[in-house]
């Protein structure tokens, strides 16, 4: 497997886990939308899931230009 198919597949992986972050957010919204706190808790525990998959894509995508020059 090569460098860009890795960085592919690690991307790809990435979109994934945002994907089921988002759909177990849905399934839980119900529950989460009876209490404000909870509701912070469900929106805030998704929005950081997703920063921090972020984050690490982004990385990523700099050590494959760092190593590309």
């Amino acid at each position: 497997m090569t460098k860009a198919s890795l960085h592919l597949l690690k991307g790809i992986g990435y979109l994934i886990s945002t994907g089921s972050v988002i759909l177990l957010a849905i399934v839980s919204w119900s529950s989460a939308a009876k209490s404000p706190v909870l509701t912070a808790c469900l929106i805030g525990g998704a929005a950081l899931s997703i920063v921090g998959m972020f984050c690490r894509w982004l990385t990523y995508q700099i050590e494959k230009r760092r190593q590309d020059n």
